[in-house]
């Protein structure tokens, strides 16, 4: 029997390893090649599916300054309704990134149309509004 202090994560064990008898052969073991596989026939080809249309985006109103997220994130609510006037720098919409509410503003004077709704993902760059 041998013994062993072994030192894990700077907690002291004693250990106690019991030595293995060597009654067999040094000799290795006589090796016999594989038989030989035919080959498996070559998997089909799945068909791919049709790609999954994307939403058409909101149509720009002629004129309208566009109102992008500076951020991805969700969108949680609108301060002004559709439709609204709204003045440039007045907040209009609130997006929730990573767990912190963000108030979007008016980038121009006008009436604002909004190009998501509540709840949509969005990522950065993505056209929240228009303003016209």
């Amino acid at each position: 029997m041998r013994k062993f202090n072994v030192n894990v994560n700077g907690k002291s064990y004693y250990v106690e390893v019991e030595e293995a008898s060597s009654t067999a052969s040094a000799q290795p073991a006589a090796v016999t090649a594989p038989a030989p596989v035919a080959a498996a026939p070559a998997p089909a080809v799945a068909t791919p599916a049709p790609a999954v249309a994307m939403p058409a985006p909101a149509a720009k109103p002629a004129g309208g300054v566009a109102v992008v997220s500076p951020m991805p994130g969700q969108v949680l609510r609108f301060i002004v309704s559709e439709g609204a006037s709204v003045k440039k720098g007045e907040k209009i919409i609130v997006i929730e990134a990573m767990k912190m509410e963000n108030e979007i503003v008016a980038s121009a004077d006008g009436v604002v149309s909004f190009a998501v709704k509540k709840g949509d993902n969005i990522d950065t760059g993505v056209t929240l509004a228009y303003i016209g």
